[in-house]
């Protein structure tokens, strides 16, 4: 399969179980696969998951996919885009409440694009020197349950990483705290009632 071929690619790989992910992966030869979990075969890591060649049903690279650390207004109305449409129009929030005091100058968007038409987002701000908030993570409905949330706030990880912080907090609607805890965020607070959703806010260490 030469896995290694994806490495730096944004792939979406769809298990023997059914389970699909999109992400950047980092391929591993067979050797570190025999030496680190006695399977003498090709892997790849793809956001948390460890994926071997005879896990894999099917992968393929979406050239026509693109990550963006937004940085332009252009690709800011990207992310205000996706957040409209799937999340303030489906739920009846109004835009006074979706864009609220954490939408400033200093706030980070990444936005994920198709073809160069935004398909999903996430913001970040830091609450203080070492832990970043990852919140409104969107995905439009006809891309999800494809692994592209996870990408969204893996990318987001990355980048809070880079920037120096050491732990990710979100405040998951109650519904996602299942998402959350694949990607390892632990519960850390109790259930609050917001304006919109009912909220559990959660950690991971970077």
């Amino acid at each position: 399969m030469y896995l290694s071929q994806y490495e730096g690619k944004i792939v979406r790989v769809v298990d023997v179980d059914g389970r699909a992910f999109t992400g950047v992966p980092v391929a591993f030869p067979a050797d570190y696969g025999f030496h680190e979990f006695n399977r003498d075969e090709e892997s790849i890591k793809i956001e948390d998951y460890q994926l071997f060649e005879s896990d894999i049903a099917e992968i393929r690279e979406l050239p026509s996919f693109s990550i963006i650390r937004a940085s332009e207004t252009w690709q800011q109305a990207g992310a205000y885009y996706v957040r409209i449409q799937a999340m303030a129009k489906k739920h009846h929030i109004t835009l006074r409440q979706e864009f609220d005091e954490h939408d400033g100058l200093d706030t980070k968007y990444i936005v994920i694009t198709d073809n160069d038409f935004p398909i999903a987002t996430a913001r970040m701000y830091p609450l203080d020197e070492k832990r970043m908030m990852i919140g409104r993570v969107v995905v439009l409905p006809e891309y999800r349950r494809q692994g592209i949330g996870t990408m969204v706030v893996s990318e987001c990880e990355v980048w809070a990483e880079e920037l120096g912080y050491s732990k990710a907090v979100v405040e998951s609607c109650d519904n996602k705290v299942e998402f959350y805890e694949q990607m390892l965020y632990e519960v850390c607070g109790e259930a609050m009632d917001g304006d919109t959703f009912r909220c559990i806010r959660m950690e991971k260490d970077l």
